[in-house]
């Protein structure tokens, strides 16, 4: 048994992880790939469904677990987001690969 997937399943796994991702290319070129293995326009659109729900539902999960963290910082803020205060280099951020700081 071959342990090699189909060409159309490779594309269709790489569409939708593009587009869970926000990769700024959304896998497009994985469409006319599909379209040229005969995938149907349905299938193709089944798949950017399912990928755009768990990018959102992520996306959704991510910024309710800050705002719980934010109002234990700030529990009698009446806006949470517009307490935090904006500092040089705190101790919750990274610095981006050439050093910068995000914060």
């Amino acid at each position: 048994m071959s342990t090699d997937l189909h060409p159309s399943i490779i594309a269709l796994v790489s569409l939708a992880a593009n587009i869970a991702a926000n990769h700024p290319k959304q896998g497009l070129c994985q469409v006319d790939r599909l379209r040229d293995y005969g995938v149907s326009r349905e299938q193709i659109d089944t798949v950017i469904e399912i990928a755009r729900h768990i990018r959102d539902e992520a996306a959704q999960k991510l910024d309710a677990s800050f705002d719980e963290a934010c109002a234990a910082h700030f529990p009698r803020a009446a806006n949470k987001l517009a307490a935090i205060a904006v500092t040089e280099g705190g101790a919750c951020c990274t610095p981006t690969p050439s050093g910068k700081s995000c914060c």
